[in-house]
């Protein structure tokens, strides 16, 4: 079984308060982007998960998400079949892609099938959560409404299919690092939401990332790159998440791909779509 596993980006992320226990609630914007790595699967009988990549930079061993995925469902479903899972990368880690988040995901979508698990959705989306924030996520696709820790989610009517411009710098940012870095006059609790006028007006302008202060601190390189593709025409470029990349929606595919052509020698890029719901799915499995 070969399936695809897709990128998100954030279109909005407001942070609401610093939690007991370490974590922040935020209220976010999760959009799947036409972005993929490629999963194989291949059923044994031995009990045994084995785990491979084509990116040296991962570790694929017991601490991958996908490995700890796969035990994860062998677990719960209290069966003995093994599987040899082959991940081909294209989705960057450490730029706020989701890569990772959408791996863990999609191999519990794809092993419930493969062993003929049965489990439910609830079931598969609990086990999710237990492996990341954000991994939930991506059993549902499309524009959601995150908030909680990212892991409450509400599905929303999807915004027609878009051009969107990567640009991705030569470096991983770390999720803790930037969390770390979040003062208490950044939060968003009591104030007026931008994301939920977004959802009013369909209003692009109103969205922010309330990271990008400490993510530009660090790195005021990536500050230029969002201000580069708003110079450009795109309705809306922020970094993506706690992460490095830097994303544009533009209107036209025309206004991008010169955006695209422009951006070299600054920055690697890809033009790809957003993905809706139904387009999502459809494609996770199709044509592999």
């Amino acid at each position: 079984m070969k399936i695809r596993s897709f990128a998100k980006v954030n279109l909005g992320l407001e942070i609401l308060r610093r939690r007991d226990d370490g974590y922040h609630d935020i209220r976010t914007l999760f959009q799947t982007v036409g972005l993929a790595d490629v999963l194989e699967f291949e059923a044994t009988t031995d009990g045994a998960v084995r785990l491979e990549g084509d990116d040296a930079s991962i570790p694929w061993d017991g601490t991958n998400l996908v490995f700890r995925a796969a035990r994860l469902l062998q677990e719960r479903a209290r069966t003995s079949p093994g599987v040899r899972i082959r991940v081909a990368k294209k989705v960057p880690p450490g730029k706020g892609l989701g890569g990772g988040s959408s791996n863990a995901a999609l191999t519990l979508w794809a092993l419930n099938k493969l062993w003929a698990a049965g489990l439910d959705a609830g079931t598969l989306g609990d086990m999710a959560l237990r492996l990341g924030s954000d991994v939930p996520y991506f059993l549902e696709g499309g524009l959601c409404l995150g908030e909680g820790r990212g892991n409450v989610l509400t599905p929303l009517a999807d915004l027609p299919p878009l051009p969107c411009v990567l640009a991705f710098p030569p470096y991983p940012i770390m999720t803790a690092e930037i969390y770390a870095g979040v003062r208490s006059s950044l939060t968003s609790e009591g104030k007026d939401s931008r994301i939920m006028r977004f959802l009013e007006t369909r209003d692009f302008g109103l969205l922010e990332n309330d990271l990008e202060s400490v993510i530009f601190r660090r790195h005021p390189e990536l500050g230029g790159l969002k201000k580069f593709l708003r110079d450009q025409g795109a309705s809306l470029s922020l970094v993506t998440g706690s992460g490095s990349a830097v994303f544009g929606l533009f209107s036209g595919r025309e206004t991008a791909r010169k955006a695209i052509e422009r951006l070299r020698g600054q920055s690697a890029a890809l033009l790809v779509d957003t993905l809706p719901r139904e387009g999502y799915w459809a494609q996770v499995g199709a044509g592999v």
